[in-house]
């Protein structure tokens, strides 16, 4: 008997997604709804993944780890570079274990383009090969980032267009992507993959700008106290290459420039929090003109809070009201 439309809906399993810019409460609230409903939190932040920034990259604690059921953080190595594609799998693989255990998969995180990628699939870009990537990697390193973007510009523009000159990482694999397949990445992107199996409804923070500002202020002093400055010692000791996304990480490359004396703890500290301050408004910006995927449900939280206890009881019977009629 062939399946109709209703089957599908009902034996998707759902997914809860929360999304929002730094410093918007995010975790918090999902630790919250987590424990309420019985849900793993499966990170959906960039930096988040990476083991040796658990304080400047605000991971959840230990003891919050042991309360929930925690997945994707502090998974890679900081001199491995993550990736959309290589975190979509290994996602997806957290939500499937999540929903055999009978729990509800909670993706959290800033990253836009990590959940826009799991709801609304992703291009499947062949493997450019070894020769492709050692060759990419050869003229990075004697042309610089800015010069293999000026030749990615001649040769593939679509792509070079979409990319910062000093995105060294990108332009590179920009250029091994053209090299290795005679394609541009920005062609192969249009090529979407089958979205995810999931019935995903999404709650959105958007805080007001004063409260985020705030909010930034105060975490980094946080971070300072718990031991900042020695996990970016710690990280510079093993001297990677700038250019990777750990070493970019913010925080991360204002206490460096600390520690070698040419910033003051509060010049690196003001730089910090207006580099973050920005990214925010960026963040804010991409889920407010992005829909995560057409058939998506959004709920929009845009109170001045950063848990769930400062919800007034409305609020909160209408949050979980959404989330159950979610799956």
């Amino acid at each position: 008997m062939p399946i109709t439309p209703t089957a599908v809906m009902t034996t998707t399993p759902p997914a809860l997604l929360i999304a929002g810019p730094t410093a918007s409460g995010k975790s918090a609230l999902a630790l919250a709804i987590a424990e309420r409903i019985g849900g793993t939190i499966i990170n959906t932040d960039s930096m988040q993944v990476y083991r040796e920034l658990r304080i400047l990259t605000a991971r959840p604690t230990v003891a919050e780890e042991d309360r929930i059921p925690h997945r994707l953080y502090g998974v890679r190595a900081a001199a491995e570079a993550g990736s959309v594609a290589w975190w979509r799998y290994e996602a997806l693989a957290a939500m499937r274990q999540s929903h055999a255990a009978g729990r509800r998969p909670i993706l959290t995180g800033g990253s836009g383009l990590y959940f826009a990628a799991l709801t609304g699939g992703l291009a499947d870009v062949p493997d450019p090969g070894p020769d492709a990537r050692t060759e990419a990697r050869r003229l990075l390193q004697a042309q610089g980032s800015a010069a293999l973007h000026a030749s990615l510009t001649r040769v593939d523009p679509a792509t070079a267009a979409r990319l910062k000159p000093e995105d060294s990482q990108r332009v590179a694999r920009a250029w091994e992507v053209w090299r290795g397949t005679g394609t541009g990445l920005a062609a192969w992107q249009t090529r979407r993959a089958t979205p995810a199996p999931w019935r995903f409804s999404a709650i959105l923070l958007d805080p007001p700008r004063d409260a985020l500002r705030g909010a930034i202020a105060g975490r980094f002093d946080v971070m300072l106290r718990q031991g900042a400055l020695a996990e970016v010692r710690s990280l510079l000791a093993l001297d990677l290459d700038p250019a990777l996304p750990a070493m970019r990480a913010h925080g991360v490359p204002e206490l460096s420039a600390h520690l070698r004396g040419v910033l003051s703890l509060d010049e690196a500290r003001h730089r910090t929090e207006q580099v973050t301050g920005q990214y925010t408004k960026r963040q804010a910006t991409w889920f407010r003109h992005h829909t995560l995927a057409e058939q998506t449900r959004m709920h929009i939280i845009r109170a001045r809070f950063m848990d769930l206890t400062q919800f007034s009881e409305r609020e909160r019977q209408d949050l979980f009201m959404f989330i159950e009629d979610g799956g």
